[in-house]
């Protein structure tokens, strides 16, 4: 059998002949005049070989779903760390505009990323949260 390339396996051709110009001359090193032009080593078959690594890459990059996992608890991870650190702000007094549009950003991405509805349901509350906390302090600042 003969591989020909990403198309399958083709029949054998069987033993070639060899090409030669002389009798019995089994090898003979070409002469640097032949080689006048480009070499027409590479055809369609070399780009498709490419093609084929770009999806590999591509899968690899989607991960499978222990990948996803690791991803999805990585984001959470942020949002529960702004949380954290804005409960600290309000236990000190100091809650800045800063730290809660943090939270509305990381909220942001993690809705992009997710098709859960009581995910989204606990996403909308803390949105919901951060939007009533920003209006305080827009307030509070008008009123000092």
């Amino acid at each position: 059998m003969k591989v020909t390339g990403p198309s399958g396996i083709g029949p054998s051709s069987g033993a070639q002949p060899a090409r030669g110009g002389g009798g019995g001359e089994g090898f003979r090193i070409p002469s640097l005049q032949g080689a006048g032009g480009p070499s027409q080593a590479s055809s369609v078959s070399a780009t498709q070989g490419v093609v084929g690594v770009e999806a590999l890459l591509a899968l690899q990059e989607t991960g499978g779903p222990l990948e996803r996992k690791r991803r999805a608890v990585g984001r959470a991870g942020r949002i529960l760390d702004v949380l954290d650190d804005i409960k600290v702000s309000l236990l000190d007094g100091d809650l800045s505009s800063g730290e809660l549009d943090r939270l509305r950003r990381a909220v942001r991405d993690e809705r992009s990323a997710t098709d859960d509805p009581k995910l989204e349901a606990v996403l909308d509350e803390i949105e919901l949260r951060a939007a009533v906390e920003v209006a305080k302090l827009e307030q509070a600042a008008r009123a000092a």
